[in-house]
């Protein structure tokens, strides 16, 4: 399994790469933003006080280095939607869905 994933990852793109290597740093930080968006939707669908953990969802958002894998992804991402390779969106949209349900 692990052989088949060096292989995978040497048939992208270097953007590709670098892609779904920021996200594998930012997924903890993604999973503790996707918890608290829940959690203030239900705080807001229960009228019940959301400061908290919009407050804990700002921190996040000020982290400098959670801004700056951020920033870097956002500069990637038109890259990729014209990558001629035909390996780096399927690649990418793997490691999303995995990461999707790690958090969960």
């Amino acid at each position: 399994m692990k052989a088949l994933l060096v292989l995978m990852a040497l048939s992208l793109s270097p953007e590709a790469r670098e892609f779904i290597e920021l996200t594998s740093k930012l997924e903890p930080v993604q999973c503790e933003k996707r918890r608290l968006r829940r959690e203030i939707a239900l705080a807001e669908v229960e009228k019940k006080d959301a400061r908290e953990p919009r407050k804990r969802f700002a921190a996040l958002d000020r982290d400098p280095k959670t801004a700056r894998l951020e920033k870097r992804l956002a500069e990637l991402e038109p890259r990729l939607r014209k990558s001629a390779d035909p390996e780096d969106l399927p690649a990418i949209s793997r490691q999303q869905v995995e990461a999707f349900y790690r958090c969960e």
